[in-house]
């Protein structure tokens, strides 16, 4: 991979899991960002702006946005979305060397997306201007279903594979980078930040789930699949701060 395009994700999609994003990640996190004003703030593979929605408001003000995605329809409804004064740029943020004003890089269920040498790049470039980096949403390979089934542990197995395809980190890209911000002397937090979806999301649950089998299946397509109503489902993804 190349690039990070968010051209894969319809704004239908990324609007339905916006409230179980919310809900997720880890505010207490936010509290440890230095406060520098006015704050600078970069988001990669911003989507619609669900992150910058959710933590523009809690951060001091002046703010002002910068986004990056490739996906002009995303970028547009994102600049859109916040109520600071925003920037958008349409390029590839795994090769971003200049940093300018930044005071903060933020990117939403991004990291599981990139390879080993896409985060090392981004990592770099954080290191170098000494900018902190909150990373939210970033999967961990576990899922909790309910009702459980004797091939869930098959299914997990077989996504989990999928989300490497392509040299991605998938499940693995947390702990890959804690350890290059660490390696450098950077001081890292993690939290979990599971979706907890019950009966009253029960569409969210379906969607997820149907993106999960399908992946599996296309992983490997002899994989057995359970025939039942979910009720609930833990989908468990890590949150990740680095502070110079």
């Amino acid at each position: 991979m190349t690039t990070v395009d968010s051209s894969g994700y319809a704004p239908e999609w990324l609007r339905l899991r916006e409230p179980a994003d919310a809900e997720a990640r880890a505010a207490d996190l936010v509290d440890l960002i230095p406060r520098k004003t006015p704050m600078v703030i970069r988001d990669l593979g911003c989507g619609t702006g669900s992150l910058g929605r959710w933590l523009s408001g809690r951060l001091p003000t002046p703010q002002r946005w910068i986004l990056h995605d490739l996906d002009p329809r995303l970028l547009e409804i994102a600049a859109r979305s916040l109520p600071h004064p925003t920037t958008v740029e349409a390029v590839d943020i795994t090769r971003l060397t200049d940093l300018g004003d930044t005071t903060l890089v933020t990117a939403s269920a991004l990291l599981d997306l990139l390879t080993a040498n896409e985060i090392r790049r981004l990592v770099q470039s954080c290191a170098d201007s000494r900018i902190p980096a909150l990373f939210t949403l970033s999967v961990t390979g576990a899922v909790e279903i309910t009702p459980p089934d004797k091939a869930d542990a098959a299914l997990s197995e077989a996504f989990n594979n999928h989300q490497r395809r392509e040299d991605r980190l998938g499940p693995d890209a947390v702990a890959f980078t804690a350890q290059e911000f660490r390696s450098r002397g950077w001081t890292v937090h993690t939290r979990p930040s599971p979706w907890r979806l019950g009966a009253d999301q029960q569409r969210l649950i379906t969607t997820w789930y149907q993106g999960f089998v399908a992946a599996a299946k296309e992983q490997d397509p002899k994989i057995q699949v359970p025939n039942r109503r979910i009720t609930s489902v833990i989908v468990h993804h890590a949150d990740l701060l680095a502070l110079p």
